[in-house]
């Protein structure tokens, strides 16, 4: 699979986003497991998590811990996989998100995320969400500690706005790795940041990068001449015998040199078909009717 860089870590230009094999509706862990697995044997080597990626009560860190397992007995080599993890976030187990900043509780979890991982140091660690309540400088510190101990070899920031990019690439030192905000063909409130991100150098990874193209139309699309209507997504899928999904996420990619999408799958069939999106060049005219209003 083609790579694009993370700080200076190659990873395949596709990431998967491991959300949905932990929260609620997930497959059982045979699939979850399954899923990991095709992503690795596609070419994938970045995959998403969290620590508050899970659907019950007193479950923190299980989509970590799973992903832990899937590396531990994938056949393969998954030694050039890059785990990014987050903290910052909880889940009460009602289906609600909570939000923590403080600097002490980003440290602790940074600790727990490491022991689930099974690793001596995270590859990319980030933010979660700016804490209305705590300095977002100080959230951002908690980050400059583990980087200068080791803890963690790239820091990241999630939902945040241009103002928080500049702050914390200057907190960071100039170490700062990755913005990860929600970004797709039907919302698009962050292309400035994608564009500051662009300038800077720092990888962009839109989260819920399939909003806009329809979920029943994705899933019943048989390939060529597949069902009529829908979005140019779908216009242009049957046209290239391939998924809207996969237009979709190629439509990222031609965004910028720094985009790399982590769609979610929980399906081995989808992060396959994902990841076939890295070998998808759309042309000029193809990404002029993508954009047109």
């Amino acid at each position: 699979m083609r790579t694009r860089l993370i700080g200076d870590v190659p990873v395949s230009a596709v990431g998967l986003g491991a959300m949905p094999l932990s929260i609620e509706g997930r497959p059982d862990e045979a699939r979850a497991i399954a899923t990991i697995h095709a992503a690795l044997d596609a070419g994938v080597t970045l995959i998403d998590t969290a620590d508050s990626y899970h659907w019950h009560a007193g479950e923190t860190g299980h989509n970590e811990q799973l992903i832990a397992r899937a590396l531990a007995s994938y056949g393969g080599d998954a030694g050039d996989v890059l785990v990014a993890t987050k903290g910052g976030r909880g889940r009460p187990g009602d289906g609600s998100w909570t939000v923590n900043g403080d600097p002490r509780h980003i440290r602790r979890a940074c600790e727990a995320s490491l022991e689930r991982l099974g690793a001596e140091s995270i590859g990319l660690y980030q933010l979660h969400k700016p804490d209305p309540d705590v300095p977002f400088a100080e959230s951002v510190g908690a980050l400059r500690d583990l980087l200068d101990t080791g803890k963690i070899r790239m820091a990241g920031i999630s939902n945040v706005d241009v103002r928080q990019i500049r702050e914390a690439d200057r907190e960071l030192g100039g170490r700062l790795a990755s913005v990860q905000n929600r970004y797709s063909p039907a919302v698009r409130d962050s292309e400035p940041e994608l564009r500051l991100c662009t300038a800077l150098g720092v990888a962009f990874l839109p989260w819920s990068p399939l909003g806009g193209v329809s979920r029943s139309a994705l899933d019943s699309f048989p390939g060529p001449g597949g069902p009529a209507g829908g979005t140019a997504f779908h216009a242009i899928a049957r046209r290239r015998g391939v998924s809207p999904q996969r237009v979709c996420l190629a439509w990222h990619l031609a965004r910028s040199p720094r985009v790399v999408p982590i769609p979610g799958a929980s399906r081995p069939a989808s992060i396959r078909d994902s990841a076939g999106a890295a070998e998808l060049t759309l042309t000029a005219d193809e990404l002029a009717e993508l954009d047109r209003p």
